[in-house]
Order: structure tokens, then C-alpha cells, then sequence
């Protein structure tokens, strides 16, 4: 009986340590079955995909092969994880390092810095960064762009992360507020900490030149930051000096910039603003390809609405703003700046955006409030509060610019259709949100986004291809991958090939479409079903699985780079 115990007790033992030793499989995850799109615009193939830890293992049939985790792709799409060409995911990832309003659409990267970046930053910088802050609190803890991206990453975010280094971050850091050109010593300061940025990984200059103190910045000077990017392989990429009356001029500097520098260049949400100015799309078209044919690398990047969102210090001219936010308030205080503020924002203009004569009062929804009691007016046109308040929308606007101590954010109606559909059908054109990454829950519901938070990608893949045909599916999934993978020069991503980073998203063609409305803003896209983000699977069956595998990725300065980083933060393209 002694011996019969025994023996009971090690086949127990055995047993049991047999199911707590892990299985040997062939790859970490198998996609089986699916409609695999490699990113670079070839025809699909139904095939499977093998991924060992963060990396493609293998591509081609696997019918033998084991795994861990094995997802059937059958009838769905496979293709490499959407890039999101302009992400203003700088704050809403350290509230919510999810970013599911961006993963629901398979995107993998945000790409940051449309003239403000997160670094380099001086102490008042970080001052006003915190004081200036809305819904999102946090504490500034950095001071470089390269600090602030590992800090992203160690914190854990679901997707990675690149960044630009701001020409307006840059300007403020050694000018300041003031319309004046910078001194030889203050552009020279302002070299050093692009080259800085660079070596920390930075993609290159970014700028938005319709804003102040942007726009305070000459044409040499922008050259003269760029040269410093282009010493390492950095490209410039613009929120051009006009979108609307000088349009053709905006690109045409941008254009002289890349052909100065020897940058390549991209126009951030490439736009025709203002009823009067939709035609000059087609002249644009037209510099751009004429410059590309000459071997200049100008490349450009959309949102997939007729509208654009930004603050009410797009309605009003630039002066007005010169020395900053504390500055601009005090002089919309004056009875005499006030007035004359009012006559210009209600007539065209020329050195400056005036978005509130391009989009009209009825044409600007209002957004986003920090003031509590300004809450309820989120989601009302400027015409209707400035109907309720008895008063002109210029001056609804500064009333509520103050009130607010705040840009307050808005959504301009300023585009046509038409040209949105003009700018997909255009091959060196790729996409960004120009939005935060975001979630249908707590703080975030405080405000209203522009619908692009949610439905950006999903709204090519689902509206735009499948259902208008304006492109094909292996087009939009090009424009959405290695298309911009290669405008950043980064490594190993944008594409669906062995030895690539394992970014990759699995979505049902017949039912990805973006939900997403002005009206009701805070809805997820649908139809995406599996993301995987370094090889780690994010999105499992529709729902967020909490993963956050996210990393820095970095542009070509980076002393590592092209080495990689096979765990945590930093890590390299």
C-alpha cells in the first residue's frame, strides 16, 4: 500500500510539472489564413505570418507549425500598422497610455511635433506648459524631446512613439514671444539644440507657421534649423505660413526650404481653406509634382474631412498675440485693442489666417472649454453663443478667449468634399488624425474632439476605398504604411516582411468604418478585430487588452541608431 502511495505521488508529481513546463511551439504567434497586404502596394496573398517576441519570423504557409497564440485571419485583411502622419498625442498619452480612440483603427505609431514639441524646454516653458494645462493634468518631468519620449515609454503606452523637434518650441527657447528676427546667437543656440534633438532621435523640423510666435520666424531662419537636421538625415515637415489667400506661396517656401537644405519635406494636412481659395488645390498639385520631378522630395500628409479644428487664435490677427498667452489676453482687455481686434477678424486678410471670415460664424463649432462654466457651450456654433450673448461673433470670440483664459478649441468648416477626395486620390499623400489619442470615458468626455480622433484611418480603409473605390485597398494600406515609414526614414516598420518589427493589424474589410460624428464624436471605429505592437497583441477580438509594449521610435541622428533595442524604452527604428 506504502509503495502503491508512492508510486501515486510522483506520476501526480510528474504530471504536474509537465503542465507547468512550458510547451516548445514554432513562433510566439501565428496569423493564420489571412489576406496579407505587405504595405508597399503589391496585390494580397492568403498566407500566414509567424512572429517570434517583437519581430516577423516568418511570412508563407505554416500549416505544421505551432505557436502560443494562434489567430485565425480568415476573410479579414492582414496588413502593417497604420502610421499616424500628425498625432497630437503628446498629453492624452501620459493621462491614458492606451490610445484606444487610435488603436480601434489599427494605428501602431504616432508621429508628434507640429511646431510644438514636448522638448527642448526651459524652465519657464515648463511653467507655462503646466499653467496652461486643461482637463489633462500632469507634471513636466523633462526637459529634452528625447527625455520626454523615454518617459512616454517607461510610463507604458499601447503604441509607439516618434517626434519632430518644433521650430516654435525652439523659438520660444531662445526668443521668446516677440516679433523679431532672432540674433545670430540665438539662431546659433537654437542649431545646437536641433542637433541635440537629432542625436536624441528626433525625425527632423517641424513647424506651424500660420501661429504666433511661429510665424515671427523668417524663411532663413526655418533654412537655417533645417540645415542642422539635414547634417543628420532629418527631413522638415510644415503646417505651411497659409492655407488659404497665400497658399501657393506657403508651399512654395516650404519647397525653396527642401531645395536649400537638401531636406526632404512634407506639408502637414495639406489644405485649400476658404471657399475662394478651393481651386487653387489643382495649382498646388502642380508645384509639388513639378518639384518632385526634378527630384525634390515633397511629400504631403491629410485628415479625411472638410473641416479642421484648432483654437480661436486662428480668428484673430497676429499681433494681438505677440508675447504670448498672458500677453494677448491682457491686450483683448482693452477697449481700444478690442475694437480694433473686432474690424480685422470681420474683413479678408492677407499676412494672416483670419479662419473666422474663411469658415464664417456658423462654421465654427465650438470644442473644447477649460472654464467649467463654459462647458455647456461645447458643441454650439460661434453664431449661436454669439446670438444668445447679444453681440457680434468677433466678440463672442474674445469674450470667450478670456473667460476661458484659453485659445478655446474649435472646429472650422473650411474645405470641400471635393478636394478631399482630389487630395486621396494623390499617391504622395499619406494620413495623420492632427488629433489626440483618446478614449470614450472620463476626463476625455469633458470635451468634444473633431471626429478625426476616431476615425481618421478607418474612414480611407472603410468610406473612401471600399465603399467610394476613390483608391484600392493595397493603395490606402500603402499610404498608411510604408509610404510614410520611408517620408520618416525609419527602419524595420511600415511594412509586412521577415525581420520587421511585428506591428500588425488584422481588420474585416467588409465592416472597418469609422462612427465618429461632430455631433456625437466619442465612438470608437469599428471592424479592426487584432493589433499587435512589437509583437505584443494589443487589441484582441475588438477589445483593448491593456498591453503596453509602445517604444520610442528614432529618427537617423540617433547614436544608436540603426542598432535596436529588443526591450523596454529606448528603443530604435
Amino acid at each position: 500500500m506504502k509503495v502503491l502511495l508512492t508510486r501515486l505521488l510522483v506520476t501526480a508529481g510528474l504530471a504536474f510539472a509537465a503542465a507547468c513546463t512550458p510547451v516548445e511551439t514554432d513562433y510566439d504567434v501565428i496569423i493564420r489564413g489571412g489576406t496579407v497586404y505587405d504595405g508597399l502596394g503589391n496585390e494580397p496573398v492568403v498566407t500566414d505570418i509567424g512572429i517570434n517576441g517583437d519581430r516577423i519570423a516568418a511570412i508563407g504557409p505554416l500549416p505544421e507549425a505551432t505557436a502560443r497564440i494562434n489567430v485565425d485571419a480568415s476573410n479579414k485583411v492582414v496588413a502593417p500598422g497604420f502610421i499616424n502622419m500628425l498625432s497630437w498625442a503628446t498629453e492624452s498619452l501620459i493621462h491614458d497610455g492606451r490610445a484606444l480612440s487610435d488603436i480601434a483603427q489599427g494605428v501602431t505609431l504616432e508621429v508628434m511635433g507640429e511646431g510644438f514639441s514636448m522638448g527642448p524646454l526651459s524652465e519657464s516653458m515648463k511653467a507655462d506648459l503646466v499653467a496652461r494645462q486643461g482637463d489633462i493634468r500632469y507634471g513636466v518631468n523633462w526637459t529634452t524631446l528625447g527625455e520626454y519620449l523615454d518617459y512616454l515609454a517607461g510610463k507604458g503606452i499601447s503604441v509607439n512613439v516618434a517626434s519632430y523637434v518644433g521650430a516654435t518650441s525652439l523659438r520660444i527657447h531662445e526668443v521668446g514671444y516677440d516679433n523679431r528676427a532672432a540674433t545670430d546667437a540665438e539662431l546659433g543656440n537654437m542649431r545646437e539644440l536641433v542637433r541635440e534633438a537629432m542625436r536624441e532621435g528626433a525625425l527632423g523640423v517641424g513647424s506651424s507657421l500660420i501661429y504666433a510666435p511661429a510665424n515671427f520666424a523668417s524663411t532663413e531662419e526655418l533654412i537655417g534649423l533645417v540645415s542642422a537636421a539635414a547634417e543628420f538625415g532629418g527631413a522638415y515637415i510644415s503646417h505651411i505660413r497659409s492655407e488659404g489667400n497665400r497658399l501657393e506661396e506657403g508651399v512654395q517656401e516650404l519647397i525653396k526650404i527642401a531645395s536649400i537644405t537638401g531636406a526632404p519635406a512634407e506639408i502637414y494636412h495639406l489644405k485649400a481653406s476658404g471657399k475662394e481659395n478651393w481651386h487653387k488645390l489643382l495649382n498646388v498639385f502642380e508645384l509639388v509634382e513639378s518639384a518632385r520631378s526634378i527630384g525634390l522630395d515633397i511629400t504631403a500628409d491629410m485628415y479625411t474631412y472638410p473641416a479642421g479644428a484648432t483654437g480661436l487664435d486662428a480668428a484673430m490677427p497676429l499681433w494681438v498675440q505677440e508675447g504670448g498667452h498672458d500677453a494677448w489676453i491682457e491686450r483683448l482687455r482693452d477697449p481700444q485693442v478690442r475694437a480694433r481686434v473686432v474690424e480685422e477678424m470681420n474683413k479678408p486678410a492677407d499676412d494672416w489666417e483670419n479662419f473666422l471670415h474663411a469658415a464664417g460664424a456658423d462654421g465654427i463649432l465650438l470644442l473644447e472649454f477649460k472654464n467649467e462654466a463654459l462647458k455647456p457651450l461645447t458643441g454650439k456654433t460661434l453664431a449661436e453663443v454669439a446670438f444668445e450673448r447679444g453681440v457680434s461673433a468677433a466678440e463672442a470670440a474674445i469674450d470667450l478667449v478670456i473667460e476661458d483664459d484659453s485659445r478655446v478649441g474649435a472646429a472650422y468648416f473650411l474645405m470641400s468634399e471635393d478636394n478631399v477626395k482630389r487630395k486621396i486620390r494623390r499617391p504622395w499623400i499619406s494620413f495623420g488624425s492632427d488629433a489626440a489619442a483618446i478614449a470614450p470615458e472620463g476626463d476625455f468626455l469633458k470635451s468634444n474632439p473633431h471626429p478625426r480622433a476616431y476615425g481618421t484611418f478607418a474612414r480611407v480603409l472603410g468610406r473612401y476605398s471600399r465603399d467610394e473605390a476613390l483608391l484600392s485597398m493595397a493603395e490606402a494600406i500603402r499610404r498608411m504604411t510604408s509610404l510614410p515609414a520611408y517620408n520618416i526614414n525609419i527602419r524595420d516598420r511600415g511594412e509586412l516582411t521577415e525581420g520587421y518589427f511585428a506591428d500588425i493589424v488584422v481588420f474585416n474589410p467588409r465592416k472597418i468604418i469609422d462612427n465618429a460624428t461632430f455631433d456625437e464624436p466619442h465612438q470608437l471605429a469599428t471592424g479592426v478585430e487584432h493589433v499587435f505592437v512589437n509583437g505584443v497583441h494589443v487589441l484582441r477580438n475588438g477589445d483593448h487588452t491593456g498591453a503596453t509594449p509602445g517604444r520610442v521610435v528614432r529618427g537617423p541622428g540617433w547614436i544608436g541608431w540603426p542598432e535596436n533595442s529588443a526591450s523596454g524604452a529606448p528603443a530604435g527604428p
